[in-house]
């Protein structure tokens, strides 16, 4: 863990910027973590006490004081993870399923979040505590890739491609039903469903969501299929099939008991797969983004876990799928 550091700037160009925009940039933090330190008192403007709102003037000179990180409030975990990749920076890991990414009430312990506080050792620390970035989520049984950055400068610039969809995130999952043709676009707005709020759901108004599908395997009731995130809404690849009208199968929120919908022999082959997946059917599978320090092309893959693959297994095989 750093110490507290100092930095001194010169202000060389007026650019008319407010102070804590200002200093965002040349600190490479975020605009509310430069706004806490001039609030906290760790910035001095020409040696005296500013506001944020202040425009620094060429020839001006900005003192920072660096506050060393908190510990954070979160607790360290010895749970195992599987790192993909590490370096100063960032962390690639592949997330198991059934672990939740956040502590919150319910779940104070036992995250990855807490997990990642006893693994990484040279964590610098995001927006003023000793914790990790993270960067994207995954849902608690929803195993698969995830970047987690180290710094705010990583954080920063990781988050700011997330949202400019330069970080590109595909899932393999597994689908009730056929889709009607091998590609398949949903281009759906995506919010709180209006009467059950642990849902999500299409509704008009929401927020824009795009998810690209392609069909890999044609299993007998159901299909493999790569799902591409062109948006990262909350649950959007199982809203998105819902909408399709081919729910993730084991999804027990968006899919309880689609498998009794079928007729015939696909019914009991429903069944049959339904009792082998153990959990929805979804997995990260490919995340590709350039380095947020060295601009490298990073490119990672991950198969399909142990429980999915078995379950995949069986559909291709004993499942007898269609052509």
């Amino acid at each position: 863990m750093r110490s507290e550091e100092r930095r001194e700037l010169l202000v060389d160009e007026e650019t008319g910027e407010r102070l804590d925009a200002w200093l965002a940039e040349r600190l490479d933090v975020s605009r509310s973590r430069a706004a806490s330190l001039i609030e906290r008192g760790n910035v001095l403007l020409n040696g005296a006490p500013p506001r944020k709102r202040d425009r620094p003037r060429a020839g001006d000179r900005v003192e920072v004081r660096l506050p060393a990180p908190e510990p954070s409030s979160a607790a360290a975990e010895a749970i195992p993870l599987d790192v993909v990749f590490q370096d100063a920076d960032l962390v690639v890991l592949d997330k198991p399923p059934g672990l939740v990414v956040h502590p919150a009430p319910g779940n104070r312990t036992g995250t990855l979040v807490n997990a990642l506080l006893h693994s990484i050792r040279d964590l610098s620390g995001i927006g003023g505590e000793l914790r990790p970035g993270i960067v994207h989520r995954l849902d608690k049984d929803t195993s698969g890739l995830m970047i987690v950055a180290k710094n705010d400068e990583a954080h920063r610039r990781l988050s700011d491609d997330l949202k400019a969809r330069r970080i590109r995130r595909a899932y393999l999952a597994a689908a009730w039903g056929h889709l009607p043709a091998d590609t398949l676009t949903v281009d759906a707005p995506i919010a709180r469903h209006p009467t059950e709020r642990k849902r999500m759901a299409v509704v008009e108004g929401g927020r824009h969501a795009v998810t690209h599908f392609r069909r890999l395997e044609r299993w007998r009731a159901a299909d493999l299929v790569r799902a591409e995130l062109e948006t990262g809404r909350t649950h959007q690849i199982r809203v998105h099939l819902l909408h399709a009208g081919h729910p993730v199968v084991g999804d027990g929120t968006y899919a309880q008991g689609r498998e009794r919908g079928f007729g015939g022999g696909e019914r009991a082959w429903a069944q049959a797969l339904a009792r082998r997946t153990p959990r929805q059917f979804l997995h990260a599978a490919e995340l590709r983004f350039v380095h947020p320090r060295t601009g490298e092309e990073m490119r990672f893959e991950s198969p399909l876990p142990p429980d999915l693959a078995a379950a995949a297994e069986w559909a291709r095989g004993g499942g007898a799928p269609l052509a």
